[in-house]
């Protein structure tokens, strides 16, 4: 399995590329800008986008949807509660300052329990809300794909539109910290961590 870590877009969001080492196929996690610098990273790989997912719906992880969508024929993906987001990014980046175009609508939407399939790897979708009301994780072979849910030493921030803090706390305990200790952990911010490091130390989600 390839994974690639991009920070993308003005405010350095985590953009992932997982690949199939055999086949070449791949997904983009969170396109939050800076398309060309994804689509190199693809070439640079020889890997084929397939799907689009957005962890959640916020502009700063989905933002270059639709410049990818273009160039690479891929499909985007969304929980159906953040799929609305995706028409309203324009007037929710204005909010910090930043200008971004509106994506296309999702193609596909994910809800807890489904896969999504390219080459030889599957990723199971979590429902994670509380960062957002469609806040979604993905496992796959040892590691999460966490969004804004779950970071090194902190937790997604509940203080926008839709954010709830005791529904993300819920989350992170009853879905992520339930994962076994060494899966390694990939977030929509700042440095990969681990389930285990995040029980032990985490301040914000307290004693596990």
């Amino acid at each position: 399995m390839i994974i690639k870590d991009l920070v993308v877009g003005p405010l350095m969001a985590n953009c992932f590329i997982c690949g199939c080492s055999k086949t070449k196929e791949a997904v983009v996690i969170d396109p939050g800008g800076d398309a060309n610098t994804i689509l190199l990273s693809l070439a640079d790989s020889k890997l084929k986008a397939k799907y689009i997912i957005n962890t959640h719906g916020h502009f700063d992880h989905v933002s270059a949807n639709g410049k990818m969508k273009d160039a690479t024929g891929a499909d985007i993906l969304i929980h159906p509660l953040d799929a609305p987001m995706l028409e309203k990014l324009s007037s929710n980046a204005a909010f910090f300052g930043v200008s971004v175009e509106n994506s296309p609508p999702c193609d596909q939407t994910l809800e807890e329990g489904d896969t999504v399939s390219f080459g030889d790897i599957t990723l199971k979708v979590i429902h994670t809300p509380g960062h957002t009301p469609g806040g979604i994780s993905l496992y796959t072979n040892g590691v999460v794909f966490v969004g804004d849910t779950l970071f090194a030493g902190s937790i997604g921030r509940t203080d926008f539109p839709g954010g709830d803090f005791s529904t993300l706390i819920s989350s992170i305990k009853t879905k992520l910290f339930k994962m076994e200790d060494d899966i390694r952990v990939f977030s929509g911010h700042g440095p990969e961590t681990s389930i285990g490091t995040e029980k032990r130390h985490n301040p914000f989600v307290g004693q596990f």
